[in-house]
């Protein structure tokens, strides 16, 4: 399991193909799903990317002379994968990055998004989770999933804008 408490690369950590397709087979294997030649080409698609890709970027890179992929499809293999923790959608960008570790049921995500060179960082905390949770609760509101997005400048594109 991927230790969570360490922010890391949404495509570093994630981006292996290989090892989303392993992590993938073996997740339908235990549930008894049907891991399909599309749902293997959309993670492949994704899991393949430095960057969020939307639905139709990963029809058009399906698609081939004479035979299309319909975005349609992709958003239902992408809802598999999505369900089944393979991939998260990025709600700001309407886009979606693989992810190669478990996450705990209720999990609060928060995604760094940098404004400039467009990586995302997932990371979670313990404490964003423990005082989301309470203010839920005081809410009397059950939420379908915690995932926060925070927008900004990565690490990198900052030491690069002191360097300059």
């Amino acid at each position: 399991m991927h230790d969570h408490a360490e922010t890391h690369d949404a495509a570093g950590c994630c981006g292996d193909a290989d090892g989303a397709i392993s992590r993938a087979e073996r997740i339908c294997r235990e549930r008894d799903l049907q891991f399909t030649r599309l749902r293997r080409d959309v993670l492949v698609a994704v899991a393949g990317q430095t960057k969020p890709l939307g639905a139709y970027d990963i029809a058009e890179r399906l698609s081939a002379p004479g035979r299309r992929v319909a975005a349609v499809s992709v958003y239902r293999a992408l809802d598999f994968l999505t369900e089944n923790g393979l991939v998260h959608r990025i709600a700001s960008r309407n886009a979606f990055v693989s992810c190669g570790h478990s996450h705990t049921d209720g999990a609060g995500l928060v995604f760094l998004i940098c404004r400039n060179c467009g990586t995302i960082d997932e990371t979670t905390s313990p404490e964003i989770e423990h005082q989301l949770g309470r203010t839920l609760a005081k809410a009397g509101f059950k939420p379908t999933s915690r995932i926060l997005e925070v927008e900004g400048e990565c690490g990198a594109c900052l030491g690069r804008s002191a360097e300059a």
